[in-house]
């Protein structure tokens, strides 16, 4: 499964969405578990048209459900800068998925007019404010995932959920 940049069947707005959602809030079963983290209000923007849903580590090209992943030396920046790597529980370096998936959906937001993305906190992906530690103990550290990093490097608004 993979989640799609479309628009829902009950797009209802005939303007282009002005928000892109990581796909798991708006009710996609995209995360790592297969399973979604949905959020009413996002959810109810999708329905109505006004939000855009995408996940870019299924833009990556990851599979769901997939072995869970965490950036190990560092922040989402550092895996822009090539100091860190983003590495599965079992030891696979997905790096470069993350970075595939983090410029797709940029492109997405450049392309579609965007004015804002709402992100999943505490996503190696899409985790604004803090990621977890790469030891996948549960501790989190500062810092962003690698999408919403590469986000506020091109300028775009970004805020997590």
């Amino acid at each position: 499964m993979k989640a799609e940049w479309e628009q829902p069947s009950s797009h209802l707005s005939e303007e282009p969405p002005q928000v892109l959602v990581s796909a798991c809030l708006a009710g996609c079963p995209c995360r790592f578990d297969g399973a979604t983290r949905p959020d009413p209000e996002l959810e109810a923007l999708a329905a109505a048209g006004i939000a855009a849903a995408a996940c870019p580590e299924c833009l990556g090209g990851l599979p769901i459900p997939r072995p869970p992943a965490e950036i190990v030396g560092g922040s989402g920046e550092d895996v822009l800068d090539g100091r860190a790597r983003v590495m599965t529980r079992d030891g696979r370096d997905v790096t470069e998925a993350f970075l595939e998936g983090a410029r797709a959906f940029r492109d997405k937001v450049l392309a579609g007019g965007i004015r804002e993305v709402v992100l999943k906190s505490k996503s190696p992906s899409c985790g604004l404010t803090a990621i977890y530690d790469g030891t996948f103990s549960g501790t989190l550290r500062p810092g962003p995932g690698v999408t919403a990093a590469l986000l506020r490097r091109s300028g775009i608004l970004v805020r997590e959920k």
